[in-house]
């Protein structure tokens, strides 16, 4: 059977091509975007909490951009490692320089996108902007913290059931407890100071005969309550020596 080789080439040369176009296609199509209009800032984050290439950008709720590429680099004047996430902006979206990114959460499948919030700025973006973003929660740290305090509680609770520390001791031991009884046994007896206080009617006697005394202006302290000729006098005093205070200097 007769072969036609340069056929064969030019049909193999034509699949190939076609192939190598149609990988082109798939592995550029999302930098056709790059082409349009739009401008891109930079956004920096402590963590990312997954945050990937290509991710969502949403201003308000709607999408936007994409994130474009993350980088990770050491921070000289914080003497930290920090991520850097470049993040394109579709057209003319304006967003004003006050706004707040952060990484959030889409859907149930618990996909991170870039969620920037509006700010109230007068000024917007134009690009090339170093922006500080909002660090998302450590999940992780958390539960760190979290088993840490929970820890130290269960250490209080065991130290109060062993009867360590002040509170501790009050709890478990009935020596307090006995005490408590007999002192307030010796109160109902109106034995003690604070019993007979409490107890006898003469020291209310006595306090109501005393504050009725000062009612009646009776006594110096009575008097001092009383009669406004004293507040008179030490105000008329007071006046004189705030505008002559050399009388308190002179001696005759």
């Amino acid at each position: 059977m007769f072969r036609d080789e340069k056929l064969e080439l030019k049909v193999g040369m034509f699949i190939g091509m076609s192939i190598f176009i149609l990988f082109f296609i798939v592995f550029s199509i999302q930098d056709i975007s790059m082409l349009g209009k739009g401008y891109e800032i930079k956004v920096v984050f402590d963590y990312i909490n997954g945050l990937t290439e290509n991710s969502p950008v949403r201003l308000a709720g709607v999408n936007v951009g994409e994130v474009r590429k993350i980088e990770i680099f050491y921070d000289d004047n914080e003497k930290k490692t920090r991520v850097m996430v470049h993040v394109r902006i579709k057209g003319d979206t304006r967003i004003e320089s006050d706004s707040v990114p952060r990484i959030n959460t889409l859907g149930l499948l618990g996909e991170q996108y870039l969620e920037i919030s509006p700010g109230i700025s007068k000024s917007y973006f134009n690009g090339g902007e170093i922006v500080r973003g909002d660090d998302p929660v450590n999940v992780g740290r958390q539960m760190e913290k979290f088993n840490d305090l929970m820890q130290a509680v269960t250490d209080i609770i065991c130290g109060l059931r062993d009867g360590k520390g002040s509170i501790g001791k009050l709890m478990s031991d009935d020596a307090l407890y006995v005490n408590l009884v007999a002192i307030t046994e010796k109160i109902q007896k109106g034995e003690g100071t604070i019993g007979k206080l409490i107890m006898r009617d003469e020291l209310y006697e006595d306090m109501e005969t005393v504050f009725a005394r000062l009612k009646n202006g009776e006594g110096t302290i009575g008097k001092l309550l009383v009669e406004e000729k004293i507040y008179d006098d030490m105000e008329d005093f007071v006046s004189d020596i705030k505008k002559n205070p050399w009388k308190l200097l002179s001696k005759k």
